[in-house]
């Protein structure tokens, strides 16, 4: 059976090349060699994505991030000191994306003439890619395909001012979540409680003149709620599971999932352990400790479609590699290729096959086109 067509709509590339330092066109193996014996980072040796693996699970259109922190003096998460080194670090993520596109290796996505055609490339032409290692150094792509990503910001911080924002769309910046972990500068985000800021509602504003997708992801309840009386552009919830199956703030509650919803927007599965089983521990807790698989998921999948009444609001938002690797996702979860074992689950729980190619990718298309078309 042909492998289905995946989007993922929340892919931490440019911060596993530029701040882990992995060369993504190298094989899976060959990275967990790499980093071995380092030990900067608790997820070194675990990743889980690379290009080659995409191109193996037909990963072949994602949403891709890039990210900088802003974090003042007193501030208790890391980050840069200030939102100029912050915006520069957004722009070296930006460099190396251009980079790999001059390689052949991605394509940027921005309109629906570039999406159309992506898509009918991927889906005509399967990738010639069977997993196995290429080098890299032979400037070889033998037939591959590029993937095409969709650029995103995850937290605002690094937008200097709103003439910063301008610059990003016309770099190509298609969505935005104002916040992330904390409070920052625009908006209060995960672990962080507090009203949309002043700055955060212009920020909105702008966002919808320019037609740039807001992420509601991480975002608190309060500045939530605040964001969808501001905004009333596109929406969608990139990587976010739900609270009443594994409660924190991180998730969202079901009137939010609601809220989602009648908005026309789309909720991405995210494979992070934390955000998929209740009471996690982080950095003590283990896979095997929950016995988690990949079809946990499906307990969220099913969550959704019955509070929507549909199965045209969720789709595939992994977050892998995300700050974590195999120490936190799913026991059978080795690299984002798995995702293919998802079909089978889906039909298991008696999702039809239009539901299914609508979860992999065609939920995230048809939404593109609609916000992309107006």
């Amino acid at each position: 059976m042909t492998k289905p067509l995946i989007v993922d709509i929340h892919l931490d590339l440019s911060m596993n090349a530029m701040q882990r330092n992995r060369d993504l066109r190298w094989s899976l193996e060959r990275i967990r060699r790499w980093e071995g014996q380092m030990a900067d980072f608790v997820e070194r040796g675990n990743g889980t994505v690379c290009f080659p693996e995409m191109r193996k699970g037909n990963v072949g259109l994602c949403v891709a991030t890039v990210i900088g922190r802003h974090a003042s003096r007193f501030h208790k998460l890391p980050g840069w000191s200030s939102p100029e080194q912050a915006w520069a670090q957004t722009r070296g993520q930006l460099a190396w994306y251009r980079i790999m596109t001059e390689l052949g290796e991605m394509t940027p996505i921005t309109n629906v003439a570039e999406l159309d055609a992506h898509v009918e490339l991927w889906k005509n032409s399967p990738p010639c890619d069977d997993g196995t290692p290429y080098v890299v150094e032979s400037k070889k792509m033998l037939g591959r395909l590029p993937i095409g990503f969709v650029l995103s910001l995850e937290g605002a911080d690094s937008i200097v001012s709103l003439d910063y924002l301008e610059r990003s769309y016309n770099d190509g910046l298609r969505a935005l979540g104002p916040a992330h972990y904390g409070p920052g500068r625009y908006a209060d985000g995960t672990d962080s409680e507090g009203p949309l800021h002043p700055a955060g509602k212009d920020l909105l504003k702008e966002m919808q003149r320019l037609g740039i997708i807001l992420d509601v992801t991480h975002l608190c309840d309060q500045t939530f709620w605040d964001a969808l009386d501001v905004y009333e552009g596109p929406l969608w919830a990139s990587h976010q599971n739900c609270r009443t199956l594994a409660p924190w703030n991180r998730q969202f509650a079901d009137d939010q999932i609601k809220a989602v919803i009648e908005r026309g927007g789309l909720l991405g599965m995210a494979f992070d352990a934390i955000m998929m089983v209740p009471g996690w521990k982080y950095l003590r807790s283990r896979p095997e400790d929950f016995q988690l698989k990949i079809e946990r998921i499906c307990d969220h999948v099913d969550h959704i479609c019955q509070l929507a009444g549909s199965a045209h609001h969720v789709c595939i938002g992994t977050d892998l590699d995300g700050g974590y690797g195999t120490e936190q996702t799913p026991m059978d979860l080795d690299s984002i290729a798995d995702l293919q074992t998802l079909p089978d689950l889906f039909r298991a729980r008696g999702y039809s096959e239009s539901d299914i190619e609508g979860f992999m990718h065609r939920n995230v298309v048809d939404f593109l086109r609609r916000v992309w078309s107006e």
